[in-house]
C-alpha cells in the first residue's frame, strides 16, 4: 500500500503558491479553520415550465427546474444555427463575405423576417444579424441553404454538432425553430450550447450584444428587452411560438462572473424577461467564481529519491475554477495528499498526488497533482546512498 503525506489549510489567498509556501515542510494536521456558515435563501419562484441557471466559466448548475425535459424552442433554435454557421467560418468553409443567394423557400418563410428578396445577394454577415437581432427565419433558411445545400442537410449537421457538445435532449428538423413534430431541446441543452458558444467563438457572440439592426432601411430592435434593461447582459436569443410560449436565453457578466439564464414557457414577453432577471441577480447576489489554479502552477516542491535531482515540482497543468457561495473563500480548506516516498525516475505529467477543496462537507474540487519536470535516475552511487539514507530512516521512524 502506498504511504500517503497529508496537508491540511485554509485558503487565505487565491494564489496558491503562497498558500503552498507553508507547506515544504509540514507533515502532520496543522489546523482547520471553522469555516462562518453562508446563509443562501431558497432559489426563487419562477413562473416558467422549464428553466436553468449556469456559471458559464465552470458549468455548474445554481438553479434547475424540468431542465431535462425536451421541449418546443422555438426561435432559441436559431442559437444552434448561429453556432454552426461560426464554426463553419472559423473552418474556412464559408467567409462572412459570401454572397448568399436568397431562395424562394427562404423569402416566403412565415413568422419573424429580416426582409431579404428572392432571387437578390446578401453578405452572409447580414444574414447572421438579421437572424441574431431581428430573428429572420428568412435569415436563418438562407444561411442554412447556402451552408449545407438545403435546410434538411443543415438540421443534419445541427443534430450533429448536438451529438458532440452533449446535448441529449436536443433534435433538430429546421434552422429556425418553426414548430415541427420533435423539434425540440431542453434547457439544461440551451445553457450548454450557449456556454459552447460564448466560449468557441466569442467574436461571433458579441452580435448577440448589439440593440438593433437595419436592412433595407428597415430598423428592427433585438428582441432580448434584458439588453434595454441591464447593463451586465450581452445576449442571447428570444423565442416565441404559441407551442414554445415565451422563451429567454440571457447572458451577463458581472465582475469576473458569468451567468446563463435560460426560461421556456412563460407567459409573455415581459415575463420572460422578468423570469430570467430573477435568476441573473439571484445568481450574482449569492455565488461568485474563483480561481483556484493557475496554469501549470506549482502547488510543492517534495524530495526525490535516486534522482540526479533531490527535489520535484508538483502542480496542476490546468487552469482550475469554482463557483462557491459569495465571500466564503477564506474559509475553504484545500488538503493536499502526496506520496510518501518519490522515486525516480519520474515523468512529466506523472500523477504524484491529489488535492481536495471543500467548504464545510461540500468537495468543491477533488483532482490529481501531477509531476511538473522530468527527473532521471541518478548515478549508481547516488542511489545506493540514497537507498542506505531510506533504509536507516524506516529502523529509525
Amino acid at each position: 500500500m502506498v504511504s500517503l503525506r497529508t496537508f491540511f489549510t485554509p485558503i487565505t489567498s487565491v494564489n496558491s503558491r503562497r498558500f503552498f509556501g507553508v507547506l515544504l515542510l509540514a507533515s502532520v494536521f496543522v489546523g482547520q479553520v471553522d469555516a462562518q456558515q453562508s446563509i443562501i435563501p431558497r432559489a426563487p419562484q419562477i413562473a416558467a415550465t422549464s428553466y436553468i441557471l449556469m456559471d458559464a466559466k465552470t458549468g455548474e448548475i445554481l438553479v434547475e427546474e424540468n431542465a431535462d425535459i425536451p421541449l418546443p424552442p422555438a426561435s432559441l433554435t436559431k442559437i444552434m444555427t448561429s453556432y454552426v454557421a461560426a464554426n463553419e467560418v472559423a473552418q474556412g468553409n464559408v467567409s462572412l463575405n459570401d454572397q448568399v443567394h436568397v431562395s424562394v423557400k427562404a423569402w416566403q418563410m412565415e413568422g419573424s423576417k429580416m426582409f431579404i428578396q428572392e432571387g437578390t445577394q446578401v453578405r452572409l454577415e447580414d444574414l447572421l444579424r438579421g437572424m441574431i437581432i431581428q430573428s429572420g427565419n428568412d435569415a436563418s433558411v438562407a444561411i442554412a441553404e447556402h451552408i449545407a445545400g438545403s435546410e434538411a442537410a443543415f438540421a443534419d449537421m445541427m443534430n450533429q454538432h448536438a451529438e458532440l457538445l452533449g446535448l441529449n435532449n436536443s433534435y433538430f428538423l429546421n434552422a429556425s425553430g418553426l414548430p415541427m413534430p420533435q423539434h425540440t431541446m431542453s434547457a439544461r441543452d440551451l445553457a450548454l450550447l450557449s456556454k459552447a458558444l460564448i466560449e468557441n467563438f466569442p467574436s461571433h457572440y458579441a452580435m448577440y450584444s448589439e440593440r438593433e439592426f437595419t436592412f433595407n432601411e428597415i430598423r428592427q430592435p433585438n428582441r432580448n428587452s434584458l439588453l434595454f434593461r441591464d447593463r451586465n447582459v450581452d445576449g442571447i436569443k428570444t423565442g416565441h411560438t404559441d407551442e414554445a410560449g415565451y422563451c429567454l436565453v440571457a447572458s451577463a457578466t458581472r465582475e469576473d462572473m458569468r451567468l446563463i439564464a435560460v426560461v421556456m414557457g412563460t407567459d409573455s414577453t415581459d415575463a420572460r424577461a422578468i423570469e430570467s432577471q430573477k435568476l441573473l441577480t439571484y445568481g450574482f447576489r449569492f455565488y461568485q467564481t474563483l480561481q483556484l489554479f493557475e496554469n501549470s502552477e506549482v502547488l510543492s516542491t517534495e524530495r526525490v529519491w535516486s534522482g540526479k535531482n533531490n527535489a520535484v515540482d508538483i502542480g496542476i497543468t490546468d487552469e482550475v475554477y469554482v463557483t462557491i457561495p459569495r465571500g466564503q473563500e477564506d474559509n475553504l480548506v484545500r488538503e493536499l495528499v502526496i506520496d510518501e516516498t518519490l522515486k525516480a525516475p519520474i515523468s512529466a505529467g506523472q500523477v504524484l498526488g491529489n488535492i481536495k477543496i471543500s467548504l464545510n462537507d461540500q468537495v468543491f474540487y477533488d483532482g490529481p497533482v501531477v509531476a511538473m519536470e522530468v527527473i532521471e535516475r541518478g548515478s549508481f552511487i547516488k542511489r545506493i546512498m540514497d537507498f542506505l539514507h531510506l533504509f536507516f530512516l524506516s529502523l529509525f521512524g
